[in-house]
């Protein structure tokens, strides 16, 4: 059975996830060159996720003061 659409969590996984799965790992270890298909597939070096950058707020426009 499946869960009714009312009843599910809203804000279900839209955070980043702080661990990654060994596959995920591999791709970004390959994208880096720090790991090549000879090396075993445990024991992998740690990669870091995904972080919010700070960006500044956008000023509003003056179109609405304008008209």
């Amino acid at each position: 059975m499946s869960i009714h659409t009312s009843l599910r969590a809203s804000g279900a996984m839209k955070r980043t996830r702080s661990v990654l799965k060994r596959v995920e790992r591999l791709t970004i270890l390959q994208g880096n060159a720090r790991w090549d298909e000879d090396q075993s597939v445990f024991g992998l070096p740690k990669v870091r996720t995904q972080f919010k950058i700070k960006t500044k707020k956008k000023k509003k426009k003056e179109t609405e003061e304008e008209s």
